[in-house]
């Protein structure tokens, strides 16, 4: 039920109120944006937004991303008067050890949070990837007289989004992909942590936006919530364009001497102001985090209103369930993130008379195994289809006039593709993975780090992995890329070294629903480690490290060679040249540290036993080896950028040769003999 004005004012500052208590009372937070959006906020929340407080997971509720995250005590404020599991003392305990109100909003940990928000422009642009899984499914499963997928997204976004070079990155992917379901709130208020927005950001916004393609609105008066309420109906309608609402807002609104100014965004106000602010908006100063009864219980009408909306969808789904059962069977099972029977079987294997193969070639042959038997996967690359092998034979384009394709063309933005992909993995539904070369991914860390906070089953597809790669020369040959990786807490990496190492990463990959996956893969061929001769392959894989081939029958290996990737057929041949050389040797396959990291110490002690010394061969930067695996070790990798020239030339000149791995190899046993 809309309510008179003075109870929603009432409503308004109460969300205004509760954030300013909750950032004072934790001294430190954002009260500003509190202030200057609470009635925008409100409007949505009151008017437009499709949620069910009793069930946050609810698949076809609208979806809210508070993409300026730095405001989120306003969200909390949401959050607990419209009924989510988060009691006021929760509030109370904003930004405090083990409370579920942290310092910027973190999916998963908060009922009713959608996103993990605060780096500027990527809760936007994980809207878009949340707009593309709506359509995407509503494409799959809905039926004449059955729309069981059919829901918005909503953002609320600041200045601060709109500079980040990621919103016209994802602002133009949607636009060309013209997808009206995705409305953002921008709160236009003039004012980031530096001063004015005429300091920096003098573009006509707007217009920006309306060249994407968008359908753009714009409100003067951010406390008219009428008017905010009229322009929320306008964008729901408009099914073809994404839509801008530009509102003209007051950072630290109501605050006598920080109002408009950049001392109202990222402190609390001072107890003095606090109460200045209050008295100037009618609201009482004591007590702390008040909720006046007829505020709340209007707010609380959402619980009532929720249900009824999810009760009304469970009644459309079971008359669906009951003419299309397979298909709500399936539905069913893909927002539950189940895998269907029989996924994985028959997956490629290949033979060394089918070598020599890249192994970005033997991934896509494996993306055409699993595409048809996972309609969930879906993804494409920054423009670099061909080169990375990541096009679905058959799935067709995702496009405006398909929107049943799987095959994403992101064009050449890599920083919006990763974004897109978290929101595709939150909301459900997908399996998502996005393709580049391994030195791009410097361009899409941001929403990596922040897929791996979240635990977002996202797989990034990078090839052209290493020096190997040749004559484009150091700008495209990665050095520091994979240590890079690898330090992101919660990242899978996996350098298969060849094509049936990797079909065993692409089955971690797809079976791992509890952070992102990175396959790091060769543009050069290889040779194709035959099952027959190395049966450890499909056993090993999973365990992040084993041994490959090991020194003869009952003897003590005197060296290991670990290996990763393309190497590991260097460190094949260098065993066999240190036999002739009486140096009994161990190669171990190490495709993943991370996985292999996490084995007990006992499988690891197998595969390397302490005290044997180790040769590590790997063409990339040679940082965290040596911790990782001990003191008696030496590293073959790349310390200096690369160079342009063919790539069997490259690898030469770095040492990456059986010549030099034999030499390192006497040496380190030398050094080791010596040590007293």
């Amino acid at each position: 039920m809309i309510a008179p004005p003075e109870l929603d004012e009432l409503c308004v500052n109460t969300l205004r109120f509760l954030a300013v208590d909750s950032v004072q009372k934790a001294k430190s937070g954002h009260p500003g944006l509190p202030l200057g959006s609470a009635a925008m906020a409100y409007a949505l929340w009151d008017r437009s937004l499709k949620f069910n407080p009793r069930d946050p997971f609810w698949p076809d509720r609208d979806r809210f991303v508070l993409s300026a995250g730095h405001g989120c005590a306003l969200l909390y404020a949401l959050l607990h008067v419209t009924g989510f599991d988060l009691p006021l003392e929760e509030l109370e305990r904003f930004r405090q050890w083990g409370s579920r109100t942290p310092g910027h909003p973190e999916f998963g940990k908060t009922p009713g949070v959608e996103a993990t928000t605060g780096p500027l422009g990527q809760g936007l642009a994980n809207a878009v990837g949340m707009a593309i899984a709506e359509v995407a499914l509503a494409a799959r499963f809905n039926r004449p007289g059955h729309q069981i997928v059919d829901h918005f997204t909503y953002v609320l976004a600041s200045d601060g989004d709109l500079e980040e070079g990621i919103s016209s990155e994802a602002g133009s992917e949607v636009g060309h992909l013209r997808l009206g379901k995705l409305i953002v709130l921008y709160a236009d208020n003039h004012i980031t942590i530096e001063g004015s927005t005429e300091l920096a950001f003098t573009e006509d916004r707007t217009a920006r936006f309306a060249a994407f393609g968008w359908h753009v609105q714009r409100i003067e008066q951010s406390n008219d919530i009428d008017a905010v309420a009229v322009a929320l109906k306008a964008a729901r309608e408009e099914r073809d364009r994404p839509s801008l609402i530009a509102i003209r807002t007051h950072i630290g609104f109501g605050s006598p001497h920080k109002q408009d100014t950049a001392a109202a965004h990222g402190e609390p106000l001072g107890l003095e102001e606090v109460r200045l602010t209050k008295e100037g908006l009618g609201w009482p100063v004591e007590p702390l985090f008040h909720i006046p009864e007829e505020a709340l219980e209007h707010f609380r009408e959402a619980v009532a209103r929720g249900s009824t909306a999810q009760a009304e969808w469970e009644r459309r789904l079971g008359a669906y369930a009951e003419e299309y059962p397979d298909l709500a069977a399936e539905f069913q099972r893909v927002m539950h993130q189940q895998l269907p029977e029989g996924w994985d079987a028959n997956l490629p294997t290949f033979t060394a008379a089918e070598g020599p193969m890249a192994t970005r070639i033997a991934s896509g042959k494996t993306i055409t195994v699993l595409g048809p038997r996972l309609r969930e996967l879906m993804g494409g690359s920054a423009d670099l289809a061909p080169s990375t092998h990541t096009n679905m034979d058959g799935a067709g384009n995702f496009e405006p006039e398909n929107r049943a394709g799987r095959n994403m063309h992101f064009g050449i933005r890599e920083h919006a593709m990763g974004a897109i992909l978290n929101g595709m993995a939150v909301h459900r539904g997908l399996i998502p993975f996005g393709a580049t070369f391994l030195i791009f991914s410097d361009y899409m860390r941001p929403p990596m780090r922040l897929a791996a906070i979240n635990g977002l089953p996202v797989i990034y597809v990078f090839t052209h992995d290493s020096i190997a790669m040749g004559e484009d020369g150091p700008t495209h040959q990665p050095v520091e890329q994979l240590v890079g990786l690898r330090s992101i807490p919660g990242m899978v990496v996996i350098r298969p070294a060849d094509a049936n190492e990797t079909v065993a990463a692409w089955r971690i990959a797809i079976e791992r629903r509890d952070g992102p996956v990175a396959l790091v893969l060769t543009r050069q061929g290889l040779p194709v480690l035959d099952l027959a001769r190395y049966p450890g392959i499909p056993s090993g894989v999973p365990l992040g490290g084993y041994v490959l081939a090991d020194s003869p029958p009952g003897t003590r290996p005197d060296i290991i060679l670990i290996a990763t990737g393309s190497e590991v057929h260097l460190a094949l041949e260098s065993q066999d040249r240190l036999a002739t050389e009486g140096v009994r040797a161990r190669v171990a396959s190490l495709p993943s540290t991370d996985v292999f990291s996490m084995q007990p110490d006992r499988y690891r002690d197998e595969v390397l036993p302490p005290g044997v010394p180790l040769l590590v061969i790997e063409a990339g930067a040679s940082l965290g080896w040596r911790s990782y695996v001990g003191p008696q070790i030496a590293v073959i990798g790349v310390d200096t950028f690369g160079a342009s020239a063919p790539g069997p030339v490259v690898m030469q000149h770095y040492g990456f040769t059986v010549e030099n791995v034999c030499k390192q190899a006497h040496n380190l046993l030398r050094q080791v003999k010596e040590k007293p």
